[in-house]
């Protein structure tokens, strides 16, 4: 039985071209909603607050990273000072650990001009500060190979809701610029479902094998065209993806799940600033889940963002329900 799951709501405003051109920050919402099935309907959403003492903010690691404890939560930013995301993530009330290697919210792969920037933002030198306001602004500058500015700002919205503004300034035109935003679950995540379109309706579909090894699900045929142009044929790891369906949105709901020990993963961004979902097939040892962030061409100067929100919820096994 799936009981019920917070749902963060992305109020997400601006337009694409102003400086920053914010995806949104900044209405966030915290809701409670029956836990959809896979392959089911949509429900909807009330109001939830957080627990009274949190504290919301990253710390500094001597490592040069950073860590974090919201009282639901806790981790490790750039762990060691390197550009990955979010690791050795503890669900506390459980013990559970979420997620392994690249760890969650890590920027991956970089496309633009029919080009791959490398392997991943993972290698690039990059550095971070903490901002008063206890969030983490990571930079990777532009170089005369990378000609861009890329910047992410990871914030603790709720205990359990962390929040990353993934954003980037072009010295040059970028057709077809794109972020692979990468998450790597804990092997108990064995179930993975997104919302998708099934003729006017909006459900719940899971990512079985039978719908394909490496799935992709694209907003809309240009999005899908926009995969399919030869980015993802360029080494290393190539990867060939199924299309089995478009997104349903406006918001992005994309989902983890952890059976066994009652966790929830819920993935939320804007379908104008994130253009595809992808992951393999549920149970394939990378356990992961990726959003593809602005799919556009940026002109000379633009700059521009997208906001993803990462949620877990739960922490009580089905078996126990």
């Amino acid at each position: 039985m799936f009981g019920r799951i917070c749902e963060m709501q992305l109020l997400l405003v601006g337009k694409p071209g102003r400086r920053w051109a914010r995806a949104g920050p900044l209405a966030l919402g915290l809701g409670l909603a029956p836990r959809p099935a896979a392959d089911s309907d949509a429900g909807g959403s009330t109001t939830t607050a957080s627990p009274a003492g949190t504290v919301l903010r990253f710390q500094p690691h001597e490592d040069g990273g950073f860590m974090f404890d919201t009282g639901l939560l806790k981790g490790r930013l750039r762990a060691g000072g390197r550009s990955i995301g979010l690791t050795e993530v503890i669900h506390v009330p459980s013990g559970a650990r979420l997620e392994h290697g690249y760890g969650l919210l890590s920027h991956y792969r970089v496309f633009a001009n029919g080009r791959r920037y490398g392997a991943a933002a993972w290698d690039w030198p990059g550095t971070a500060r903490l901002l008063e306001d206890g969030r983490v602004e990571v930079l990777w500058p532009a170089t005369e190979e990378r000609p861009f500015e890329l910047r992410a700002v990871y914030r603790l919205a709720r205990p359990g809701a962390i929040m990353v503004e993934t954003r980037v300034e072009a010295r040059q035109q970028l057709r077809g610029f794109e972020v692979f935003l990468a998450s790597y679950f804990d092997a108990a995540f064995t179930n993975a479902y997104l919302a998708v379109k099934r003729g006017d309706r909006r459900v719940f579909q899971a990512a079985t094998l039978d719908r394909g090894e490496w799935q992709m699900f694209p907003r809309d045929p240009a999005a899908r065209a926009l995969a399919e142009d030869g980015r993802w044929v360029l080494e290393p790891h190539p990867v060939t993806w199924s299309f089995p369906a478009e997104l349903s949105g406006p918001v992005i709901r994309a989902h983890r799940r952890a059976p066994t020990k009652g966790l929830y993963a819920t993935f939320n961004a804007d379908t104008n600033t994130c253009f595809a979902v992808a992951m393999p097939h549920q149970t394939e040892p990378h356990y992961s889940t990726y959003l593809s962030l602005f799919g556009r061409t940026l002109a000379p100067g633009e700059k521009t963002s997208a906001l993803v929100s990462l949620l877990i919820t739960g922490g009580i096994s089905e078996s126990a329900d």
